[in-house]
């Protein structure tokens, strides 16, 4: 392998799965989310959201704001990551916090929470069976539901199919 490939930079670009973006832009009060178990008994478990509450060079101080620690105060080291990709010609590993900003959540990871206010952006048919009642049913008063469906130029739509798959009901 050419040394010249494997200088910082290079390496930095590489985006593999099971490996965070190199560049994480944080401050304090912002809200991220964890993208790995770290201490189950704890409460840290992928999807938990914490708010950073102070930063020092090599670990972030938080404070868990979903779940069932609820205003625990918890320290996450920068841990070591190899990633899963078996594409790459080399051996990699970072030491990386694993999170990411959370100023938004997948459906998938709204499932089983119940949230004081939802938006929705639709910018194409949901995708699974039972996906859309899921992402509408996480709210806790309709008043606080917002829905934007879009077209593919962008343009306000008033409706979005809940795709089914056919499929799935032929064998019953």
């Amino acid at each position: 392998m050419n040394d010249q490939a494997l200088i910082p930079d290079f390496l930095n670009k590489i985006k593999a799965s099971g490996l965070p973006n190199h560049s994480l832009r944080l401050k304090i009060g912002c809200h991220v989310m964890l993208l790995r178990n770290i201490d189950l008994i704890g409460g840290l478990m992928n999807g938990t959201r914490l708010q950073i509450t102070e930063m020092y060079d090599f670990m972030i101080k938080a404070k868990v704001i979903t779940g069932e620690k609820v205003s625990r105060i918890v320290f996450l080291p920068r841990l070591s990551i190899t990633p899963s990709d078996k594409k790459l010609p080399f051996k990699m590993r970072r030491r990386q916090l694993r999170i990411d900003v959370a100023f938004h959540i997948t459906i998938n990871k709204s499932q089983g929470r119940s949230l004081s206010e939802v938006g929705l952006f639709l910018p194409k048919h949901v995708f699974s069976h039972r996906q859309l009642y899921v992402a509408i049913s996480r709210v806790t008063s309709k008043k606080r539901l917002k829905i934007l469906i879009v077209d593919s130029e962008v343009k306000p739509q008033r409706q979005t199919m809940n795709v089914v798959l056919k499929e799935i009901f032929a064998n019953l």
